[in-house]
């Protein structure tokens, strides 16, 4: 990707976007800087053919969004970046920066939905059982796993969790999710065993004397990032055996499947992930079907 080259005026009218999303949609902050990267790109892209954002026409756009086709860049990312710049366009028209919208009449990339990987119940036992929780890391990784697996989290939720957002006495956590949406969920009583001897003995070597609210620090005392939870993960796989393809949303997805597996009810599981649209829970359906499927094939005579 070019080296981005924006302007004065165009880094204050992206930046008023950006400030705009976040006041009106409450976006998240990874999703933000993700639209202001995607701004940024396309202006070094544009600035390499003497083009500016504010005199793109939907010619200059058709043709990046070939370029990034021929870069191969994934459908997914290329609706994200059509998205922002429908957003930015419009923004722009409204503050009479351009006088047409180049995104009209620009169709979105068709896109399949990838039926996202979901461990077995045994991979995820393995897994739990594979921290040395004889050690104050190994606690804390098990402890984080149980409450991951337990709670269907995002991993930057469970990174991101605070003291004060866990209620021991009614065993649940309470959530701020994408565009700061609050939700509680149930920990468990497997998870609850689990915090109450971590914080008891783990949290405190964790934090080495320092004071911090932060409920799973890093060995340096600090908030761990999402990266090196998701090392933490991938080194506990290999200990485990596990050889299939991971994500680092690999435990909130087994979340969903067992649960839609034993029976839960689809608005339950929506509720519990946070999800805004049913649309965007009904996906792990077909991930649960896929498992009845499999193992009617594999246990019917006549499979």
């Amino acid at each position: 990707m070019p080296r981005a080259v924006v302007s004065e005026k165009e880094q204050r009218i992206i930046a008023g976007y950006i400030d705009n999303l976040w006041l009106e949609r409450g976006l998240a902050r990874p999703t933000l800087d993700a639209y202001r990267t995607d701004l940024e790109h396309l202006a070094g892209w544009l600035a390499t053919r003497n083009a500016r954002l504010f005199g793109a026409s939907r010619a200059d756009l058709m043709e990046h969004l070939g370029w990034r086709i021929n870069k191969g860049y994934q459908a997914r990312s290329t609706a994200r970046l059509l998205s922002c710049l429908r957003g930015f366009y419009r923004h722009a028209l409204r503050q009479n920066l351009i006088a047409q919208d180049p995104t009209l009449d620009i169709a979105l990339p068709k896109m399949g939905r990838p039926l996202p990987k979901a461990l077995s119940e045994a991979d995820v036992e393995a897994l739990l059982a594979a921290p040395d929780v004889e050690d104050s890391l190994g606690l804390r990784d098990r402890c984080m796993l149980e409450v991951l697996y337990a709670c269907g989290l995002r991993v930057s939720e469970l990174t991101g969790l605070r003291l004060d957002q866990l209620n021991l006495r009614q065993g649940v956590v309470r959530v701020t999710g994408k565009g700061s949406k609050e939700r509680l969920v149930p920990l468990g009583e497997e998870a609850l065993s689990w915090i109450e001897r971590y914080l008891r003995e783990g949290r405190a070597a964790l934090l080495g004397g320092q004071a911090g609210d932060v409920v799973f620090p890093s060995r340096r005392g600090t908030e761990m990032t999402r990266q090196t939870f998701w090392y933490r993960i991938k080194l506990h796989a290999r200990q485990a055996g596990i050889r299939g393809t991971l994500s680092p949303h690999t435990m909130r997805h087994a979340f969903a499947t067992h649960l839609l597996n034993h029976g839960a009810d689809l608005r339950v599981v929506q509720m519990l992930l946070g999800h805004s649209d049913l649309s965007t829970t009904q996906i792990y359906t077909h991930v649960a079907r896929q498992r009845l499927r499999d193992l009617h094939a594999s246990h019917h005579p006549r499979g």
